[in-house]
Order: structure tokens, then C-alpha cells, then sequence
């Protein structure tokens, strides 16, 4: 991966150590096509997921709160993640896909995330 931190000079002081996580946890994950891999990108309002295959660069599925259906979930937004989890599981297994590898994309494993995970497990995806 060709990221690099100079480029980014303008970021806050904690934006600069997600991407330094994130890259870090990009040097020992990379999804196949037996396990591709769930990517998570968190915003202050909603969050999106993917399931990338990298060998071929390819977007398998994906799952968002800002689709039409999720947006009239009511709940808070832990709530709403494991609803994205949860959706995004099914999506995979009609696929076929059942096992992934789980990319945090630099977040920490905590609230949202973590409901994203536990719903997405709940549903039936082994990491």
C-alpha cells in the first residue's frame, strides 16, 4: 500500500493516529476470495461496510445506514449498526461468502463497531 502520513499534513492530531492504525493493520490484512475482507468506514452520522475482495479489487457487498430502509430504522446509532451488521451478513451469505476477515479500518473496537461485528456475527459471518 502506497499511504503515507506527509501527504496528510492538515489532519488533526487524531485523525493522524487512525491512519497510522489503519495502516498498520493493512500491512497483515487482505481479503481472498475464500475470505474476503469487511471493511468499515465510520462517519460522526452513519456507517458503511463493505466486503472487498483485493486479489481482484472487487466490491463484493455492501451495507450502509444511509440506505432508504435503515434510514427509518429508529434506534440509536449503535442500534442502526447492528441493523447494518446484520444486513450485511445475509447480503454475504447469499453470496455464498461465510468467513471474513475483519478490517476496522483504524478504529478502535468499541461501541459502534463493535455492534457492527456482534450484528454481523449474529447473522451469520465467522471472523
Amino acid at each position: 500500500m502506497a499511504i503515507t502520513l506527509k501527504h496528510q499534513r492538515h489532519l488533526s492530531a487524531r485523525a493522524k493516529s487512525r491512519l497510522r492504525r489503519q495502516i498498520r493493520g493493512r500491512k497483515k490484512i487482505s481479503g481472498t476470495a475464500e475470505r474476503p475482507r469487511l471493511v468499515v468506514t465510520r462517519s460522526s452520522k452513519h456507517i458503511t461496510v463493505q466486503v472487498v475482495d483485493d486479489l481482484v479489487g472487487k466490491t463484493l457487498v455492501s451495507a450502509s445506514t444511509m440506505e432508504g430502509d435503515l434510514r427509518s430504522f429508529d434506534g440509536d446509532k449503535t442500534a442502526k449498526a447492528k441493523k447494518v451488521g446484520e444486513l450485511v451478513a445475509v447480503r454475504a451469505k447469499e453470496l455464498g461468502v461465510d468467513s471474513v476477515v475483519f478490517d476496522r479500518a483504524g478504529n478502535k473496537y468499541h461501541g459502534r463497531i463493535a455492534a457492527l461485528a456482534d450484528g454481523a456475527r449474529a447473522g451469520g459471518l465467522t471472523f
